[in-house]
């Protein structure tokens, strides 16, 4: 069996990985998932969506770009909503992923991380063990300046 990617345990039940290929399904299947959520804005590979079907696991697609300085940055709403799903423990075990596992995840869990009450210097010592060499500015800023109430607010919509 082999692992997907910058595969890791972010909490009891809440993996991330980069996205998943066709090696990686007996991975996969070992986890007993009970859902997936799949931040991008690009069409995931076909056999992820296949293993989702086949065994019942409910499949989040939230479009999400990378940040990109100056010009683009992560919606802070599609962000949100992807939280609530990974807050949600009906939803576990969960595998959270992006394209490589990095940029958009590491948002994702450095936001879950504050919710969580850690401090800053270990989100973002956790946040470069996972995207290598390749720092974001605009990632931290996104952690550092988010705020839960978007999320909350969204359960009451």
């Amino acid at each position: 069996m082999v692992p997907p990617a910058n595969f890791a345990m972010v909490d009891a039940h809440v993996y991330r990985c980069g996205r998943p290929s066709k090696t990686n399904i007996p991975f996969l299947e070992s986890l007993n998932l009970k859902s997936i959520v799949y931040l991008s804005d690009a069409v995931d590979l076909p056999c992820n969506i296949q293993f989702a079907e086949q065994h019942g696991v409910k499949y989040f697609h939230f479009r999400v770009k990378e940040n990109k300085e100056p010009f683009q940055q992560i919606d802070q709403k599609v962000l949100a909503q992807s939280l609530v799903e990974v807050v949600d423990i009906r939803n576990h075990p969960m595998l959270i992923y992006s394209d490589r596992g990095k940029h958009r995840i590491g948002c994702l869990v450095g936001c879950l991380r504050k919710l969580q009450k850690w401090s800053m210097a270990s989100i973002f010592d956790e946040y470069q063990r996972f995207s290598g060499s390749k720092i974001y500015i605009a990632d931290q800023e996104v952690v550092k300046t988010y705020f839960f109430f978007n999320s909350f607010y969204l359960e009451l919509r």
